[in-house]
């Protein structure tokens, strides 16, 4: 009887520590998400306020806003792309491989 408590014991310690390294790993996919989606708007708006700057000191409205807005863009985009590919080499360097799934519309048949 002893036997088979411990080993349901066992069992069901390490169901619980599957299911708590699958929400680690949700919460580390998720921070990774809010990260890059940190970096677009970051960029942006910090290029919004490079070219209100711009525009303030030498007077060259709206020029210095169209051009901080495209540069804040631009920097928002090399920094996504910077950090998705670092999540990507620490993801095969894991040694975990996703396959490609198309994408099919709602109602699509082959």
């Amino acid at each position: 009887m002893i036997a088979r408590l411990a080993k349901s014991a066992s069992e069901l310690e390490a169901r619980t520590a599957n299911a708590r390294s699958a929400e680690i790993s949700a919460h580390a996919v998720t921070s990774q998400a809010y990260k890059i989606i940190a970096e677009l708007l970051g960029g942006v708006i910090v290029g919004i306020a490079i070219g209100f700057g711009v525009d303030r000191v030498f007077g060259t409205a709206p020029w210095g806003l169209i051009g901080g807005v495209l540069l804040g863009f631009a920097l928002s985009l090399w920094m996504a792309r910077r950090t998705a590919n670092r999540l990507m080499a620490q993801a095969k360097a894991a040694g975990i491989q996703a396959e490609a799934i198309p994408f099919e519309e709602a109602g699509e048949k082959d």
